[in-house]
């Protein structure tokens, strides 16, 4: 059995919005100390909807997989709906992860989250700020 999926192999060997955006409404960068993955995501906005968005990402096939997942999950959405994407979402869109590999689409949630949270720093938009303390925290699963 293939450690992993087709759809993992596809994202990684071909990445999706992946770039830097020099023009972004919100960026978020994540990283982990102990994998060494580190996540940077730009986001374009227009009338509350994420019209464009880039990804750079330098780590393992995982985290490139899952960053570029993530762009195409959020692309087209309002960004409200951006912040409602898990790293359950973005495992089940690349038909599973190996259990040692999760800690990767976790950081794909983060960076989306960060990028939100910046855009909505820079433009003024009141936030509960809970919300964010739930989405931008350590990875766990990387601590082991």
């Amino acid at each position: 059995m293939a450690l992993y999926s087709d759809k993992v192999m596809d994202h990684f060997q071909n990445p999706r919005n992946v770039g830097k955006m020099d023009d972004a409404d919100g960026v978020g960068e994540v990283g982990n100390a102990k994998c060494g993955d580190i996540m940077k995501m730009y986001i374009k906005v227009k009338d509350g909807i994420i019209t464009d968005v880039k990804f750079n990402t330098f780590g393992c096939g995982s985290a490139i997989a899952t960053s570029s997942m993530a762009t195409e999950l959020i692309k087209g959405k309002k960004v409200e709906d951006a912040l409602e994407l898990s790293n359950k979402a973005v495992v089940e869109a690349l038909d599973g992860l190996p259990a040692h590999k999760i800690h990767c689409s976790v950081l794909a949630e983060e960076a989306v989250a960060a990028a939100v949270k910046d855009y909505y720093d820079r433009n003024g938009i009141a936030y509960d700020p809970e919300l964010f303390s739930k989405k931008l925290h350590d990875c766990e699963s990387c601590a082991e």
